[in-house]
């Protein structure tokens, strides 16, 4: 026979003797906002449109875009500042971040070969007015230097603005489409007649 005054050890979480404690509130852990850079002379935050920028073009700078000398011009950083910048583990960690997202979705490789690009049509104009390259080298060098200086024309903005209108007659027959081909600029009197 078993002793009632003996207290049954139970199981963990089935204890059925006592109430349980009311459960405490959770315990957030949040990143301080805290850390801040001097930028122009003014303390600013890294979590900022303007601090987030900067964490930018320093991931840019790891990229190897940017110089030393170039981020600390553009927002006028002095040495001092500099060194407690690159020696600050909440800088770096969040540069690093920056700059695994930067190269995962693109963006680095994009910067970095319209960097290369800009190199290209000197090296198009020197193979351009080269006497000695082959003649077809310098008509490819010419048609890639006319595509590059008219870049803009292929923007989906630069297209002219037509209507096609397709009429469709039935299942047997040939639908009939017109096209009014582009259609004339509208000039600043034409559209002031027209809401008068």
């Amino acid at each position: 026979m078993t002793n009632p005054n003996r207290h049954y050890p139970g199981v963990a979480g089935f204890d059925i003797d006592d109430d349980p404690p009311p459960p405490g509130k959770p315990t957030r852990i949040t990143k301080s906002n805290s850390t801040t850079v001097t930028l122009r002379g003014v303390p600013v935050s890294i979590n900022s449109d303007v601090g987030g920028a900067f964490i930018t073009d320093l991931s840019r700078n790891k990229e190897r875009l940017f110089s030393d000398q170039q981020v600390c011009e553009k927002y006028d950083i002095t040495p001092d500042d500099w060194t407690a910048i690159t020696q600050s583990k909440a800088i770096r960690l969040t540069v690093n971040t920056e700059y695994e997202r930067r190269m995962l979705n693109g963006t680095a490789a994009q910067e970095a070969a319209a960097k290369i690009f800009t190199e290209a049509p000197e090296v198009l104009g020197s193979i351009l007015r080269d006497n000695k390259a082959s003649p077809r080298h310098r008509i490819e060098a010419s048609k890639e230097l006319r595509a590059t200086a008219r870049s803009s024309d292929e923007k989906p903005g630069a297209e002219t603005d037509r209507v096609i209108i397709t009429i469709n007659l039935g299942a047997d027959e040939k639908p009939l489409v017109v096209d009014s081909g582009p259609l004339p600029k509208r000039t600043k009197e034409a559209i002031d007649a027209e809401t008068e």
